[in-house]
């Protein structure tokens, strides 16, 4: 399975990278804020989707994100 960005390592690298930064209006900054809650809205929901179609006890919240975003124990 190939790991997504999440949306705060996708706004993280808005930041830091140098063109994004360089001569950014208030409004572009607002849209690129707006970008990323959508982002996040949809990471939410298929988190929801995929615990309501793959119900197991055992899974944990933790091995959801670990399996979709990666993380230090790449299962």
């Amino acid at each position: 399975m190939e790991k997504k960005q999440s949306s705060v390592e996708w706004l993280i690298n808005c930041i830091t990278e140098d063109q994004m930064v360089k001569a950014k209006s208030l409004n572009e900054w607002l849209e690129i804020f707006e970008q990323a809650k959508a982002m996040h809205k949809e990471e939410i929901e298929d988190a929801w989707l995929d615990g309501v179609g793959n119900w197991d006890s055992e899974k944990e919240a933790d091995h959801y994100y670990t399996k979709t975003f990666g993380g230090q124990d790449n299962e």
